[in-house]
């Protein structure tokens, strides 16, 4: 019966969320309260919504501080200098201006925040293709690519979502998918250094460099300043990665050093802290809640139920490979699933599962990650940072989709092959 409750309760958020009947906190706080209640277990709930917000504290956290940290370092003009320096290399040339389209979104997206992205990044570049008479779709294609790579970071979403839902630290979680994440954001430049190719193919070069006419706008930093974010920048991802510090210690020490160093002044940094507030208490009202949901679910032993329900109806060497076909599917379930449904009902249930035939949990998670709502989400119709790009770039949802989707699967299928290479995914 624990089973049935389980299913009924992944199929609520589903049929919720996915048709936006209610907000996604509402659904993961609630859903698995009335389903807990109707399965007998009232009197546990309050211990197992507890257990749930004590695993998730640490990357609630975490994606916090890692959200004002960078927003402050973006506001601090603190990447502007390397911006122009890009801009000034790519010149009049399509391959150059295709290269340094990517490498800008990547840039910009290390605040993990997709709207923030192509906010920056299309505005800025789209006056350059049209006067290059290079194509917007390029454009989009190339931000898109670059930006679904770099949400794999660990204080990118899903990321963020996998290890909530399998209660597992960051790290753990990314860290062996380190090399197969630079593999990928190598394969973008390729893919931005063909379709560059191709642009130059169909336009003649002119004497115009519109390039260098382009300003970006932001605090001007001295040498001084500008150095020592950098450096700030390059000990808090190494600390990470190097396992020096948990994730949410790093940020928030970085976050409150940046933020005196840049802005001494008290009223700058309530300002400076007011403008990226909203964003950082969204996803992290989103994360404690999905720490109710997972909470009840495990705690409960749902999860367990519907797995072992599911490990009936599985033959044994399919069941061994989860993890990779999870890699195969992940980035083409981006199209089915929204980040929420998928890494807080989907990827426990798979997880579980897989463990059931003596495989990893864990790399379930890091397969997932590899393509669901990473390099898919920015092609995905179930989430609207897609149409704010296609929006920005003035084109046509399935014309992007065209372009994209066959370049965002090749990436995710070349990450799970070098994952599988130096063994962070098994078969």
């Amino acid at each position: 019966m624990l089973a049935v409750w389980g299913l009924i309760t992944i199929v609520l958020l589903f049929l919720l969320v996915i048709g936006k009947k209610v907000s996604p906190v509402i659904a993961l706080i609630l859903i698995p309260v009335a389903t807990g209640i109707l399965a007998g277990f009232w009197k546990e709930l309050p211990s197992l919504i507890a257990d749930g917000l004590i695993n998730i504290a640490p990357t609630g956290l975490m994606f916090i501080f890692a959200i004002l940290f960078f927003g402050i370092l973006m506001d601090a003009g603190t990447f502007d200098p390397i911006i122009d320096r890009l801009l000034n290399f790519a010149g009049n040339d399509p391959v150059k201006i295709a290269i340094a389209t990517a490498i800008l979104a990547m840039l910009i997206h290390l605040d993990g925040s997709g709207a923030v992205t192509f906010l920056i990044a299309v505005p800025a570049l789209t006056p350059v293709y049209d006067r290059m008479n290079m194509s917007r779709l390029t454009l989009a294609s190339i931000v898109a690519l670059s930006a679904g790579t770099m949400n794999i970071l660990p204080w990118g979403g899903p990321t963020l979502r996998a290890a909530t839902a399998l209660s597992i630290p960051v790290t753990d979680l990314f860290n062996p998918i380190l090399i197969p994440v630079l593999v990928g954001l190598c394969t973008v430049l390729a893919i931005a250094y063909r379709f560059g190719l191709q642009e130059r193919k169909k336009i003649s070069l002119t004497s115009q460099n519109p390039l260098t006419e382009k300003k970006t706008e932001g605090k001007s930093l001295n040498q001084i300043l500008f150095w020592f974010n950098i450096l700030t920048v390059i000990v808090a991802i190494g600390s990470i990665i190097f396992s020096l510090a948990p994730p949410h210690i790093v940020f928030m020490i970085a976050f409150a050093i940046t933020l005196l160093v840049n802005y001494p002044k008290v009223s700058d940094q309530r300002k400076i802290i007011d403008n990226h507030a909203k964003e950082a208490m969204l996803m992290a009202s989103i994360l404690f809640a999905a720490g109710c949901f997972t909470g009840i679910l495990k705690g409960t032993g749902m999860i367990e139920a519907m797995a072992s329900e599911i490990v009936h109806l599985i033959p044994s060497q399919v069941g061994r490979e989860i993890p990779l076909i999870t890699g195969i599917f992940a980035m083409p379930a981006s199209l089915l699933f929204d980040p929420d449904s998928f890494y807080f009902g989907i990827l426990p249930l798979l997880s579980t599962t897989a463990e059931h035939f003596q495989a990893s949990g864990l790399e379930v998670g890091r397969a997932a990650i590899l393509g669901q709502m990473t390099t898919g989400f920015a092609v995905s119709p179930l989430t609207g940072s897609t149409f704010l790009l296609i929006g920005l770039a003035g084109v046509e949802l399935g014309e992007h989709q065209k372009k994209t989707i066959p370049w965002a699967f090749l990436i995710t299928l070349i990450m799970v092959f070098v994952s599988v290479l130096i063994g962070a995914i098994s078969i």
